[in-house]
């Protein structure tokens, strides 16, 4: 007999052990019964030949109609041919596979998987899976021992197809002591769900449909309901730290800052203000989300806070995932302080601080000058890259770390900074991806959220259009035509290109973007490796000299990527900002942080190589002045594909908040807890934070419940040691990081 803990090899061969676990990092029977059906066929109603399309993978109950060997120069061909019933027929191919002949008899029945082409007009599976029905045993036999009544199709590969995944649950199930359920159950009963084992049972091997929901309703709660008891038992201990209360200093750095703010707070800003300045004056650590629209005013708010820390004799950090970013930062800060960051020189403020700047690239002497004024405490905010969280960064006195756009770092990098305090320090992240409620619940669940919908005044609107160059090529000429208009005016452009240097053909295949996967790491998700064979990529170092010969010849232009070294980053930046250049021929290193009034136009290459959320954050980057913004989608995407269809919901709203919906429901879930492994307990395998928005609000209320009165989950053991192996993967995998 097996426990869920068993390893997989005590109940199945070696051999098929090694290769679940490297396919799909099976190692346990849990994790193996974990490996849940994507869908259910009823005996005898397999895939419809008439119904496949190119590029489905099915699976087809069917009966050989006809089996030829033909020989080709060295090549042997066997092609098969199967039917089931429907109109049509498909074919099957094996190169050098004579011996399977003797198995392919005419007559002859089985499943045959794979993904559908087309050869010469008729569908076709090269190399398919099979598993014939053993000569003699009628169809519904057969398949009542392949899966009983419905047949579950699993996830597969070549190597391990759906049947002998079904083969391994089998005897796993067989196998199996009884489950003791951690699920307590008076909330079994409450909610009517099947105990863990039947869910198990009636899940792999349901005897009706509605039996086979009601177990993956049960499991996808499972998964909502130990998020939320993490994340909220998380909240409660962070809660129950101590911190240096923080309140600002009448006549301080805040006043100061804010008498000479050459605009006023929207009522948005002004609230969240408030939020803020209430938790920095508690004895325990603020842990906020601070997220917005692209432009919404979120950097003021933050500094505000930082100010709050300086006044009251603390230091404030803020972490930026790139150079570039962090630099703007630099630069932005100093602009809206002005004297009031040059205390201790000749002329500055009465009350005022310093600020520092801590990259990778600075140079050993920079470096040693900067960690000096941070250690001594003269840095009162101090903005970095990764490089703030190595050793020998000390600080005299961290009272408030601000994470900018959070989904490029861990929980374990908020936490490395954090550690560099003398007691927990106040914590504010910041995003400028709007995210929906229930991600945000999710994802963000044991932090406080503040949202910023209202645009400062006096910002202009941006209209987006879409560039389809296969049906109207003349229109990027166009494109190009608009912007020397817009210079002409006295405005600025970006022309933002997915790729720095020209990529080989190899290269040219890949598909979503880096940022994408980061994106999806932010909503919990993880993409389908879709393959773009469209053709090889705009890159930088080819578009910035074409135009400058060409198109654009005459204008003022530069390239900018994260390739460059952070000096020449900083003074192209520099010049940009001062209008020295006219356009600025840039990867996404611009995206986030990057602020030029002046800037009014924004072309986008090859913009379907990029996600819904992040081709709104690029197009944040003009109409932030008085002038108009206009942001080109250039694509050579066929007119009725997916990315189509996202390059014009994005032409079609400015709401981020929209956007972000739309960018969820066109993906999948992952790992939201982390960078756990796959196969962990932490990974999401049913849930869907769109669609299951009421089962995870009900999970967040049950989780608060419980924690509320028993925050150790002493009266429910089981579900105690489930949250607290959860954590342990979370904290393992951000170990094994650092």
């Amino acid at each position: 007999m097996a426990t869920l803990d068993s390893a997989i090899k005590s109940v199945i061969g070696d051999k098929t052990a090694d290769a679940l676990g490297k396919s799909f990092g099976i190692a346990t029977v849990e994790d193996l019964l974990r490996h849940y059906p994507r869908r259910y066929i009823a005996r005898g109603e397999l895939s419809d030949i008439s119904d496949l399309h190119e590029g489905d993978e099915a699976t087809v109950l069917a009966e050989i109609s006809s089996c030829r060997l033909r020989v080709n120069g060295a090549r042997k061909i066997l092609e098969v041919v199967i039917e089931d019933g429907s109109k049509e027929k498909i074919s099957l191919t094996f190169f050098n596979q004579p011996w399977r002949e003797r198995d392919l008899r005419v007559g002859r029945q089985g499943m045959f998987a794979g993904k559908i082409g087309i050869f010469n007009g008729r569908k076709q599976l090269a190399h398919p899976d099979y598993e014939l029905i053993p000569d003699g045993n009628d169809v519904d036999e057969a398949l009542q021992n392949f899966a009983g009544v419905f047949i579950p199709v699993y996830p597969a590969t070549a190597k391990i197809p759906t049947w002998k995944i079904s083969k391994c649950i089998e005897i796993a199930l067989d196998s199996l002591d009884p489950i003791e359920d951690y699920l307590p159950e008076e909330i079994i009963t409450r909610f009517g769900y099947p105990t863990l084992h039947q869910a198990f049972e009636r899940i792999h091997r349901p005897q009706t449909l509605e039996e086979a929901e009601g177990a993956r309703a049960r499991l996808t709660f499972d998964e909502a309901l130990l998020l939320q008891l993490v994340l909220a038992s998380r909240k409660v201990e962070l809660a129950m730290q101590d911190a240096t209360p923080r309140a600002i200093r009448e006549g301080g750095l805040v006043s100061a800052f804010e008498a000479q703010l050459p605009f006023s707070y929207t009522e948005g800003q002004r609230e969240v203000n408030a939020e803020i300045e209430s938790d920095l004056k508690r004895a325990h650590p603020m842990h906020r989300l601070l997220q917005g629209e692209v432009g919404s005013g979120k950097t003021v708010v933050a500094l505000r806070a930082m100010l709050a820390v300086v006044d009251s004799g603390g230091q404030a950090a803020l972490l930026a995932p790139t150079e570039v970013l962090a630099q703007q930062h630099f630069s932005t800060f100093s602009k809206l302080l002005g004297d009031l960051a040059e205390a201790g020189t000749l002329g500055a403020s009465d009350v005022g601080t310093q600020l520092a700047l801590l990259t990778g690239s600075m140079s050993a002497a920079a470096k040693r000058e900067t960690l000096a004024r941070i250690a001594s405490g003269d840095a009162g905010i101090v903005i970095g890259t990764h490089a703030l969280l190595s050793h020998g960064v000390e600080f005299n006195d961290l009272g408030l770390v601000v994470v900018d756009e959070q989904h490029r770092f861990g929980v374990e990098q908020r936490d490395a900074l954090r550690t560099k305090a003398k007691l927990p320090p106040h914590v504010l992240v910041m995003t400028a991806t709007p995210i929906p409620r229930t991600v945000a619940m999710t994802i963000f669940g044991d932090l406080d959220v503040s949202t910023l919908r209202q645009l400062p005044g006096g910002r202009s609107p941006i209209t987006t259009h879409v560039i389809p160059t296969l049906e109207k090529p003349h229109y990027l000429t166009r494109a190009w035509q608009r912007i020397r208009e817009e210079v002409e005016k006295g405005h600025q452009a970006y022309i933002v290109a997915p790729r720095i240097t020209a990529p080989s053909q190899e290269q040219s295949k890949s598909a979503i973007t880096q940022r994408d996967r980061e994106m999806a790491a932010l909503l919990g998700q993880s993409f389908d490796e879709e393959v773009l064979e469209s053709g090889e990529m705009s890159s930088v170092e080819e578009l910035a000299p074409e135009l400058a010969t060409g198109a654009l010849t005459g204008l003022k232009i530069a390239p900018l990527h994260g390739k460059q070294s952070s000096e020449l980053k900083e003074e192209t930046m520099k010049a940009f900002a001062s209008h020295q250049l006219d356009v600025l021929v840039s990867t996404t290193v611009i995206e986030v942080g990057v602020d030029v009034p002046n800037a009014s136009t924004m072309v986008i290459m090859d913009a379907d190589r990029f996600g819904v959320s992040q081709l709104h954050q690029l197009r944040g980057r003009v109409g932030r002045g008085s002038v108009p913004g206009l942001c080109l989608l250039v694509t050579s995407a066929d007119e009725e594909s997916p990315a189509m269809e996202r390059l014009k919901a994005v032409a079609q709203t400015l709401d981020g908040f929209e956007l972000s919906r739309i960018d969820l429901d066109q993906r999948r879930e992952g790992d939201v807890l982390g960078r756990a492994q796959s196969g962990s307990k932490s990974q999401l395998r049913l849930l869907r934070v769109l669609r299951d928005e009421d089962l995870i609000e009900q999970a967040r209320e049950l989780a608060i419940n419980i924690i509320s009165t028993d925050a150790s989950l002493s009266k429910y053991p089981r579900l105690a040691a489930e949250v607290a192996e959860l954590r342990a993967e979370e904290q393992s995998a951000f170990m094994d990081k650092g």
